[in-house]
């Protein structure tokens, strides 16, 4: 097991770095949308798991849409410091009007209730349905749209979506080893319980350490990267109990199998969900306004 998930890593980390070093923002928008689609898919598969049948096609193409309209807010200043005052404008131009992000989802909600007057389904599933399809887009598309987001973010967007991919891998295979070789108090053994407090420690360090190197390569202050760092591995612990809790509640040990040694993408990336916005939020809301 651990010579496939080292394999896997192997061929998969060198694709990401180059994608998010040396790729335009709409090539990973292009590779954001095609790894929401995997994720969304599994998330879907565990729903059926316990008779919940998502409404695949619309809830992926908003899904699309979300990808979409993040990145074309990589151009519209996000917080501006005007008087004292942080403002907040979203949305890109369309026509005469600024578009928000929270169209999508409001179109969404009006696709839910055409899909569900018109569907010939029993009515036994309207409710499963819409439930399902919704909490997917909001707990695995949403979040993860904020990878085009921050890659956009200006000549320093893609360094910091390098720092989130890095701080999460090296937490997860920090824990991964500590956690198997001295790992004995458990973390949350009735949602994962492989899970230590060893492996939960390791992995804050680990995460600790990568942002003391990216604040040393970015020039940035040492406390504001620590705290990114921080953020970034709470989130991201957070997000991986939280995984495991929806396949805990489904009944299935990984989401999938399309990746050796680490069991489907929605495994993979489960840290990411999470972290990714985090991550996002702390540079414009906290570092960005005093920058």
């Amino acid at each position: 097991m651990t010579w496939k998930r080292v394999a896997t890593a192997a061929v998969l980390i060198p694709f990401a770095v180059g994608i998010v070093l040396w790729g335009s923002t709409a090539v990973l928008a292009l590779v954001v949308g095609l790894v929401t689609l995997l994720a969304l898919f599994e998330y879907f598969a565990l729903g059926e798991a316990i008779g919940h049948r998502a409404y695949r096609f619309w809830t992926a193409s908003c899904a699309l849409l979300l990808i979409y309209v993040q990145w074309l807010m990589g151009d519209v200043p996000t917080y501006q410091l005007s008087g004292g005052v942080v403002a907040y404008q979203r949305g890109w131009w369309f026509g005469n009007g600024l578009f928000p992000l929270e169209a999508v989802f409001f179109l969404f909600v009006l696709g839910i209730a055409v899909i569900t007057l018109a569907t010939r389904r029993p009515l036994v599933e309207a409710l499963p349905a819409a439930g399902i399809s919704a909490s997917g887009l909001i707990l695995v598309a949403f979040p993860l749209s904020y990878a085009v987001r921050l890659h956009g973010f200006g000549r320093r967007g893609p360094v910091l979506l390098l720092l989130v991919l890095v701080l999460t891998w090296a937490g997860d295979s920090a824990a991964y080893f500590v956690g198997r070789s001295f790992g004995k108090y458990k973390l949350a053994p009735h949602l994962s319980p492989n899970k230590t407090w060893e492996g939960t420690v390791a992995s804050f360090l680990g995460s600790m350490i990568v942002g003391l190197i990216f604040a040393w390569l970015m020039a940035l202050p040492f406390p504001h990267m620590l705290g990114m760092a921080a953020a970034g591995n709470v989130a991201g612990q957070a997000g991986d109990l939280l995984e495991s809790a929806y396949k805990r509640s489904a009944g299935i040990k990984d989401s999938g199998s399309i990746l050796p040694g680490h069991g489907g993408v929605l495994d993979r990336i489960d840290a990411l969900i999470l972290a990714i916005p985090v991550v996002w939020y702390y540079w414009v809301l906290i570092y960005a306004p005093r920058s």
